[in-house]
């Protein structure tokens, strides 16, 4: 019976101020360029998005370098998940789903009255289409899927996969854009096209681009009645903070994902000003973790990053670099509150906030790391001296390391801070060329654990030092018995069991921690109500708002309404 049930760069850290000056100027050259628009009737109102880098016009939704506004936005998915609570997937291209007995079939239920935004009718052939071209195209399918896919009528397509597969459900239904087979069929390479005119079935379509920036239009077609309400958004690149800052106060641009220092003081200066915090990722320390898949350096040795993770003051962390907004996390890399029902033992769901440095030199101790005369430890004629990388420009992040630098020094560890560029930092965490690396966990392809330890954690998905660990698993992290904790709740659908396996695979990782957590990251998200309202609130999170976040920014634009 079918059930009906009711990864890219993104400006989340910005450059310091030292680098604003040029970004400022050239971003209020723009916004003053947009604002004839901006300030139009409540019937024809139009809003500014702060975006990230906009050089390279590319809204292939395949890519993990698309634009903005790609996914959710223009494209849709068959479902849509609300990260910011534990919840259902609510219909978007589909209306119900169904598995068969055996857990290999997958039949899809389609909508109908939906059409692209060139005019032709969707059908279930695309939803067919779309999955068999990801099944047929390696680089297209990090994630694995295996399945066949046939449109058995206008309104049904059918995924088979070899084995039982109840867990690729979310990926399935909710983390894949649906493209046109019309237009597809005929790209001849759908991993390097940019797909400059896209075609999609979402509330918005792309009117004009310019690397300055570039404005959506609403889809007159769209399937879902009386939406969107919204006339046009332009995105404008968005390089810093005192950008985003400065922007938001003179009324320039609307809605916004930065980090912002002090941001309590900068609503104040605005009357229209408002903001939500919904933090949901799990800042962590990625450490190349599998000296036999060739990681090398003190940070494959447990005890090491066992001491690290003892040695830190996060209090310290999250009043210094998280700026008042950061969370608690826990060692199981899962969100404490949202999460609390996944998390096996409530005694030990959430971080240390002071440093136990006793404890710290105690495993180091043990594990014959002896301090030298210059209070740095050494064994076996090596020091521990460790380099952690960030990108530049992510000043939280970069005031993370240089905290953590003094304390791990009171515990013989030498750490030394890295800048990189995003590329640089990107290509060494996922070809295993670093020690530790600073980056974030926590979205996977709906909030079951699964999803976060499957792709962080599995040997399917890591690979040997010099290749690509793109699919998730970039610590090089392996263990049998995760893995087949990963199998078995994989292969049910029964919450208790499921929980049972994930307990086994939290005292494995918070005894190993290839991935060292530090504190639930803020994610803020600003917005201007003088030309829309109807933005996400604190008591009313209908999606993740972060403008940059896949899918929710296509719910957020057909949701809010032109301010009277």
């Amino acid at each position: 019976m079918l059930r009906n049930p009711t990864k890219r760069p993104r400006v989340r850290r910005l450059v310091s101020a030292a680098a604003a000056g040029t970004a400022l100027a050239l971003l209020l050259a723009a916004c003053n360029g947009a604002a004839t628009a901006n300030q139009g009737t409540s019937k024809d109102a139009s809003i500014t998005v702060a975006a990230g880098d906009i050089t390279t016009e590319n809204f292939n939704p395949f890519s993990s370098t698309a634009l903005q506004p790609t996914l959710g936005v223009i494209y849709e998915p068959l479902y849509w998940y609300n990260f910011a609570k534990q919840s259902e997937p609510t219909p978007v291209l589909a209306t119900g789903f169904s598995w068969n007995a055996a857990g290999t079939e997958l039949t899809i239920k389609t909508r109908h009255d939906v059409k692209w935004n060139d005019g032709q009718p969707f059908t279930a052939k695309d939803v067919a289409f779309t999955f068999n071209l990801v099944a047929k195209t390696p680089a297209l399918n990090p994630s694995g899927l295996a399945a066949t896919a046939k449109a058995t009528s206008d309104d049904t397509a059918v995924l088979t996969f070899k084995t039982k597969s109840l867990m690729q459900e979310p990926a399935v239904l909710a983390n894949q854009a649906i493209v046109p087979e019309h237009i597809w069929k005929d790209i001849k390479d759908p991993t390097t096209n940019l797909n400059k005119n896209p075609v999609g079935t979402g509330p918005f379509k792309v009117k004009s681009f310019t690397p300055q920036s570039f404005v959506l239009t609403k889809n007159d077609q769209y399937w879902e009645a009386g939406k969107p309400t919204i006339k046009e958004v332009r995105y404008l690149p968005v390089a810093s903070a005192d950008a985003a800052s400065a922007a938001l106060v003179a009324g320039k641009v609307d809605w916004a994902s930065a980090y912002l220092p002090g941001i309590d003081n900068i609503m104040k200066s605005g009357k229209n000003l408002t903001y939500v915090n919904t933090p949901v990722m799990t800042t962590v320390i990625v450490t190349c973790s599998n000296a036999a898949l060739g990681c090398t350096g003190p940070q494959t040795d447990p005890a090491v990053r066992k001491a690290i993770y003892l040695a830190m003051n996060r209090e310290q962390l999250a009043k210094l670099a998280g700026g008042g907004v950061a969370g608690v996390g826990s060692p199981t890399m899962l969100l404490p509150g949202r999460d609390d029902n996944w998390i096996a033992d409530a005694a030990t769901a959430k971080l240390p906030q002071s440093a136990d440095t006793d404890a710290a030199n105690k495993a180091l101790d043990a594990a014959g790391w002896v301090k030298g005369s210059d209070g740095v430890r050494a064994k076996d004629g090596k020091r521990l001296s460790l380099t952690v990388q960030t990108v530049t420009g992510w000043s939280d992040y970069i005031l993370i390391n240089d905290t953590l630098k003094q304390q791990l020094a009171a515990v013989g560890i030498e750490l030394k801070p890295s800048q990189v560029s995003w590329n640089e930092w990107n290509a060494a965490q996922t070809n295993g060329k670093f020690q530790l690396s600073l980056d974030s966990v926590g979205l996977g392809a709906s909030t079951n654990p699964y999803f976060t330890y499957n792709n962080k954690l599995a040997t399917t998905n890591t690979a040997p030092v010099g290749k690509s660990a793109s699919a998730g698993n970039q610590s090089r992290f392996s263990n049998p018995a995760v893995d087949a904790a990963l199998t078995a709740a994989a292969g049910t659908t029964d919450q208790a069991a499921q929980k049972a396996e994930y307990a086994k695979i939290q005292s494995i990782i918070e005894d190993q921690l290839p991935y060292i957590p530090v504190y639930v990251n803020s994610m803020l998200t600003e917005f201007n109500t003088s030309r829309a309202t109807g933005w996400p609130t604190k008591d009313n999170l209908y999606v993740l708002p972060a403008a940059w976040k896949a899918w929710d920014a296509g719910i957020v634009l057909k949701t809010i309404k032109p301010a009277s």
